[in-house]
């Protein structure tokens, strides 16, 4: 028997997670795919959900400068082979044992709503919007751990979310995850799973992102769409003749709201959120 590659675990095991918001889907067979930092959202959400707890004084603004800098040099850098992302990840898992999934997510839901609601692209919102008027499914597919993707998707009205699963017990983060990363390939894994499920015509669906991290996403569907797109997807979108849309204004600067590698930067920014959680239990 054929092992699962981590990636196809990883998608696998996003897709068995994936909670679908009901719709009436008068088109479903068709959905839509959207990348979150940088194609929903003005910059990283687990960078702003760090910056929501630095507010509350659970993390200080040094702590908060010296994360964004190391994200925004992996970003400059495209410094993101697996072995800094295996790095990352064990670094991170030895901060989420022990925290609670429900404290993660009401903090999520407070600073959605402060920190993140203004970061939305209107241009991509709508885009998500046309696809629900249409009757199609749209979900989030995102590395950002599930619970705070889901967040985002609950508050957009959107269908779902599709994030890295870490495993709980009793309703308390263990420090594990549940495959690995929703990160470039296991992004795709993941949508062919949910399709699998969901009964989707790949070939009538639409991926959006802004990063050539994510082609593997964007070739799986029979509509692809570069959203704010880096120098590699730009380039690739009009070789392909691929739809592009770019939202930003003004010079495309790299550092718009401070964008951060998918897989690396994600896991770092859980390692932020993590230790200001443990500061705040311990203080509690």
């Amino acid at each position: 028997m054929r092992r699962h590659t981590e990636a196809e675990l990883a998608g696998e095991v996003a897709a068995a997670a994936a909670v679908a918001a009901p719709i009436a889907a008068p088109d479903p067979t068709a959905a839509a795919f959207f990348d979150v930092d940088n194609t929903m959202m003005r910059g990283a959400s687990i960078y702003h959900f760090a910056r929501g707890l630095a507010s509350r004084g659970l993390f200080t603004t040094k702590d908060l400068v010296r994360f964004a800098m190391g994200q925004a040099l992996f970003r400059v850098r495209g410094n993101e082979n697996p072995e800094h992302i295996a790095r990352a990840k064990e670094t991170a898992l030895a901060f989420v044992v022990g925290l609670k999934v429900d404290d993660v997510v009401h903090l999520g839901e407070e600073i959605y709503d402060e920190v993140m609601a203004d970061r939305i692209w209107a241009g991509t919102r709508a885009l998500a919007q046309s696809h629900l008027d249409a009757g199609q499914r749209v979900w989030l597919v995102t590395a950002t751990p599930v619970e705070l993707s889901r967040v985002i998707a609950q508050r957009l009205g959107l269908t779902g979310a599709l994030g890295t699963v870490a495993e709980t017990e009793d309703g308390v983060y263990t420090g594990r995850l549940v495959g690995d990363l929703l990160h470039g390939p296991a992004k795709a894994e993941a949508v062919k799973a949910l399709a699998r499920r969901e009964g989707l015509d790949l070939a009538r669906c639409t991926a959006y992102s802004d990063s050539a991290n994510d082609l593997p996403l964007l070739q799986l569907v029979g509509h692809p769409c570069a959203i704010n797109p880096d120098s590699e997807l730009l380039e690739h979108s009009r070789k392909n003749d691929w739809l592009v849309k770019d939202f930003r204004t003004g010079r495309k600067a790299t550092m718009i709201g401070l964008p951060i590698a998918a897989g690396a930067g994600a896991v770092a920014g859980g390692v932020a959120a993590a230790i200001a959680l443990r500061k705040y239990y311990r203080s509690a």
